[in-house]
């Protein structure tokens, strides 16, 4: 890989978990710079505002110097052209996502015919973690600590705190 490259690694992240952050310190080791590009995910009803996903991106990932991260909505393909971005870096952790993975990659290199997509195996620690799992474990009072960062925890237990509060 090469250092003088720029990578954009895109997601909801809600909220950004262990899996997301180990991703992310792995292709800022290959790239010269990285842009994490946290998605509106308007077709989505996320947990955690835009907002609050940079915030907490940013507050994992403040040790890391080579990365930037920026919101972006739409088309990646626009994201892309507008920063100049020759990598995109996906992570792929089973064959169900691999499939929809490659089919992604297909239409992008259709419209982003000079951007290369690199896939990452995760590291086999966090293999099965998933945003939407953690999600759905903390609203059921299950222990998801081991799956995000302590920020990301206080902050998730917040939350359904919150929601049960405002339920009633």
């Amino acid at each position: 890989m090469s250092h003088t490259r720029l990578a954009v690694y895109p997601g909801s992240f809600d909220p950004i978990t262990l899996g997301h952050e180990d991703m992310i310190r792995r292709t800022a080791g290959l790239f010269g710079s990285v842009i994490v590009a946290v998605a509106a995910a308007h077709h989505k009803k996320t947990m955690f505002s835009l907002g609050e996903r940079i915030d907490m991106v940013q507050q994992v990932l403040h040790d890391v110097p080579n990365i930037q991260v920026k919101s972006y909505s739409g088309l990646m393909r626009d994201f892309v052209v507008e920063h100049g971005i020759h990598v995109m870096v996906r992570g792929v952790r089973s064959v169900t996502d691999f499939d929809y993975e490659m089919q992604l990659a297909g239409m992008n290199r259709g419209l982003m015919p000079d951007v290369e997509t690199v896939f990452l195996p995760p590291d086999v620690r966090y293999q099965f973690i998933s945003s939407t799992y953690v999600r759905e474990i903390a609203t059921l009072h299950g222990e998801v600590q081991k799956f995000v960062s302590p920020t990301v925890y206080q902050r998730l237990l917040a939350r359904v705190r919150e929601r049960e509060q405002a339920a009633g």
